[in-house]
């Protein structure tokens, strides 16, 4: 690959409003952002209001510019050929403690400048500099399988699309204990932040939100930067009368077979909101499906089914990456539901994490330090290996089976999984 860095800069910029400077540095890197996820060109409308939420998230946008000449009649020089966004929220690293992550979005390459490593040089910089800063942790979630393992990333969560079966044959094993409302979907602007920061604290792998999912929810902003007045809402009130949880949802129409109301968000900070609201959705008049694109693999609902067949899921996929920065940060802020001592040798590509590291854990509390590579390991990993099984979610000893963990001592991989181990199955409802 040619050395071509004199052909680019790369600018970083925060988000501007409508009317102040540098609204048309962003306007433009968002219009490239959309044409590299093929969406359809954005009216001023959608740019703005999208803008309005990013600033909102404080995120940080990063272009790549050509420096020299632009082929006659192609896009302006202005107009980034490569984009990268980033913002930073809480990752909830199980029971109950948060981690501020730096999560990484809007990534693209304009093709006719590919291979020319703009996203190479425009991660490796984030990602030292996110370091740099204090950040141990970084994440995305990815739309291409090959893309991000080369910078240190590893799957971390799952998720699974489900057709839920809502006809007579759906009956769920639990008495209810509190009450499911419809309200007006604004009331979502307000009470969706509140009770998924509940949720959040609550589940392993749980990533904060950014501003749009209030306003997705809501109806208030939909994909396309419109309104969106199909989006309806039902809460659910525990037994203290205190909203807990709700379900966004919308009808698909009268054109689709079985009539299918299709879930936007489902919330529950308790596991009987959970199972309430998936009642409620059953007993939706003339509705005989119910789909979910962010089900949960480990699915409680499954086992509360009276017949689980009801859930057809054929789509299983992962969700969120991982990627530590700061090895002895990320190991000691967690706690581990079992006390040892692993000697972890780990390998980066980008060299910010790499070394040999004795993780001691005792009463739950880790303290980490870095041993002579002479020192003999217990595993040998890459940094998106470790990453990997931060969250619990996967399992080292099926990582030593396919060759991308060595296991020097015997049984250390399965001492890491009951050391990694989080209290509840790892979800993460946060798409960014």
């Amino acid at each position: 690959m040619a050395d071509l860095s004199g052909d680019y800069e790369i600018r970083r910029f925060g988000a501007a409003s409508e009317g102040e400077e540098g609204f048309a540095e962003a306007e433009s890197w968002i219009r490239a952002v959309a044409f590299g996820f093929h969406e359809s060109t954005r009216t001023p409308e959608h740019v703005a209001r999208s803008l309005e939420t990013y600033r909102v998230d404080q995120r940080v946008l990063t272009g790549a510019y050509q420096t020299r000449q632009v082929a006659a009649g192609s896009l302006p020089a202005d107009v980034p050929v490569a984009t990268f966004g980033t913002l930073r929220k809480t990752l909830n690293i199980g029971f109950g403690r948060l981690l501020e992550t730096q999560m990484v979005t809007a990534v693209t390459v304009r093709t006719s400048h590919r291979r020319r490593g703009l996203l190479r040089r425009m991660m490796s910089e984030d990602l030292e500099l996110a370091r740099k800063d204090g950040v141990a942790m970084a994440a995305l979630t990815a739309s291409e399988g090959t893309i991000y393992g080369r910078f240190g990333f590893g799957v971390a969560s799952f998720e699974r699309t489900v057709k839920v079966d809502t006809s007579a044959r759906f009956s769920v094993r639990h008495q209810a204990v509190g009450s499911v409302e419809i309200a007006d979907p604004k009331v979502l602007l307000d009470l969706a932040p509140k009770v998924f920061d509940r949720v959040h604290r609550l589940t392993p792998g749980s990533m904060g939100r950014q501003e749009w999912y209030r306003q997705g929810a809501s109806g208030s902003l939909g994909r396309d930067g419109k309104e969106d007045p199909a989006v309806k809402v039902a809460l659910h009130y525990g037994p203290d009368g205190a909203v807990d949880g709700y379900v966004s949802y919308k009808f698909l129409g009268w054109d689709t077979e079985p009539y299918t109301v299709q879930v936007m968000d489902l919330v529950a900070a308790s596991n009987e909101g959970y199972l309430e609201l998936w009642q409620f959705l059953a007993a939706i008049d003339l509705v005989e499906r119910v789909t979910w694109e962010e089900a949960p693999l480990d699915d409680p609902l499954t086992w509360a089914l009276s017949d689980p067949r009801c859930i057809d899921s054929s789509d299983s996929r992962d969700m969120l990456w991982l990627r530590i920065l700061d090895v002895g940060k990320a190991l000691e802020a967690r706690h581990y539901p079992a006390d040892g001592r692993l000697v972890l040798e780990v390998h980066d590509p980008l060299g910010l994490a790499a070394g040999t590291f004795a993780l001691d854990v005792t009463g739950g509390q880790a303290a980490v330090v870095p041993v002579p590579e002479s020192e003999a390991a217990d595993l040998a990993l890459d940094v998106a290996a470790l990453s990997s099984i931060y969250l619990g979610a996967v399992c080292p000893v099926t990582l030593v089976a396919a060759g991308r963990i060595r296991e020097n001592t015997k049984g250390a991989a399965f001492k890491a999984w009951q050391m990694f181990a989080v209290e509840r199955a790892t979800h993460c409802l946060t798409h960014f």
